[in-house]
């Protein structure tokens, strides 16, 4: 019995077991985490297993790009606060509202756009429900096709740079973050031009599941369109350039880029005369908040994934992934469905720090490109974020939903789009240059 007890197989099931259990009954991730990790090395290693908490807690704080975190949360906030999600849609909602499907159009471009100024998903998914879905519903478009492109425009933040995911990505796989900010462009924008694509063929096919608006809503001089146009897209397009430019053309570092998209945010916000004390006050607030709980997640993920490793869990993993009786397609394939089984259950920052350190080895030794794994893995991971039942965009677009919206609705219209990003999967597969063809451009 004591041999079952003490066997690597039989610990790392009861640690993965014990995890799923209390995550699904509805506790924090961190805490789940950090308590197992706790109690299974306080058993199985002893009380020096309560000091990998602390080395792991000073490398983290310690660690100069994870700086860049709470200056891109804080970034990502103060855009939000200065009202651009509001200007960027009202932009988009006059040019391409006579569209058939024009608001779902206009809802997934300003959801990447708005990805690019923020890099976090319940941003864009919560100001987007506030903002687009009374309106699509308004005028009579289809619930399902209206909560979906909401749903699948919001994870954009994920992928699309300044992604705070990536920055966390970067030093888990020892990968240059800069590098991963420019391999994501294109996949980002190549899953954005999927969903419109399916949105307009959608409502040619079902007109009436995306009325074009009438004229009286969108009949403005071109004047005026250009004004909308230079005072909301052209603001975002610099601040883009300002961060992700100087990355590409190797001025800065991600860490230094944070910190200047920061102050533009702030310039941005007082040229829309947003930059008041209680806005001020309420950003900080909030990077704080947002910041402290990415820190938790990343000490507790980081204990865990220590205690796991120590135990022999990542071996056991590594030799079930290893021994299943594929080619190396076959066993990238596997890895691929844990990320997305993960991605249903999981904070992507827990996803990547359990997740990361065990896959990315075995995926370099099976011959396969690491930036060009990394962004697979991101893809399918925001892939299983759209995912019933436990999707988090899901539960942040219910949140703010009106009432005669369904969680049933949002079920329904998350489900094209998981075919898109799937096939956005075999298509990054096939043609990996979509991945790495910017990066290779990059002025180092």
């Amino acid at each position: 019995m004591s041999l079952l007890i003490s066997n690597p197989y039989f610990v790392t099931i009861i640690m993965i077991v014990c995890m799923v259990c209390f995550l699904m009954l509805g506790y924090p991730v961190a805490f789940v985490l950090g308590g197992i990790a706790t109690i299974f090395g306080l058993i199985y290693i002893g009380p020096s297993a309560i000091s990998f908490s602390m080395f792991k807690t000073f490398g983290i704080f310690s660690d100069y790009l994870l700086v860049a975190v709470p200056l891109f949360v804080f970034m990502g906030v103060v855009i939000e606060k200065s009202g651009l999600a509001a200007r960027l849609y009202d932009a988009m909602h006059v040019i391409l509202g006579r569209l058939p499907g024009g608001l779902a159009i206009t809802t997934v471009i300003t959801c990447t756009i708005f990805a690019a100024a923020t890099g976090v998903i319940n941003a864009s998914v919560v100001t987007m429900g506030l903002l687009a879905l009374p309106a699509m519903i308004k005028h009579k478009y289809n619930i399902p096709l209206a909560t979906g492109a909401i749903t699948a425009g919001g994870t954009l933040g994920v992928l699309i740079p300044p992604s705070v995911i990536i920055l966390i990505y970067g030093p888990v796989a020892g990968i240059s973050v800069g590098k991963l900010f420019m391999a994501a462009v294109i996949p980002g924008l190549l899953l954005s031009l999927l969903y419109v694509v399916y949105v307009a063929i959608h409502c040619l096919i079902k007109p009436e599941d995306g009325p074009p608006l009438p004229k009286s809503e969108v009949n403005i001089p071109l004047s005026k369109k250009f004004r909308l146009l230079s005072t909301s897209v052209l603001p975002v397009g610099l601040l883009m350039l300002a961060v992700l430019g100087t990355i590409f053309f190797g001025i800065a570092s991600p860490t230094e880029a944070a910190g200047i998209g920061a102050l533009a945010s702030l310039v941005l916000a007082a040229a829309y005369k947003k930059l008041t004390f209680k806005n001020l006050k309420e950003s900080l607030y909030r990077t704080v908040t947002v910041s402290a709980m990415t820190f938790m997640i990343l000490i507790c993920a980081g204990f865990f994934t220590i205690v796991f490793t120590r135990l022999g869990g990542n071996l056991v993993v590594e030799n079930l992934l290893k021994s299943l009786p594929f080619p190396a397609w076959g066993i990238l394939l596997a890895m691929l469905i844990i990320i997305f089984l993960m991605g249903m259950f999981l904070d992507e920052i827990a996803i990547i720090m359990l997740a990361v350190p065990i896959i990315s080895p075995i995926a370099a030794g099976l011959g396969y490109d690491p930036l060009w794994f990394a962004l697979i893995v991101m893809v399918v991971m925001q892939t299983g974020f759209l995912s019933p039942p436990f999707a988090l965009s899901i539960f942040y677009l219910k949140g703010v939903a009106p009432p005669e919206v369904t969680t049933a609705h949002i079920y329904k219209g998350v489900m094209p789009f998981i075919a898109l990003q799937i096939l956005a999967v075999i298509l990054l597969i096939i043609f990996p240059g979509l991945i790495t063809w910017l990066p290779n451009l990059m002025i180092e």
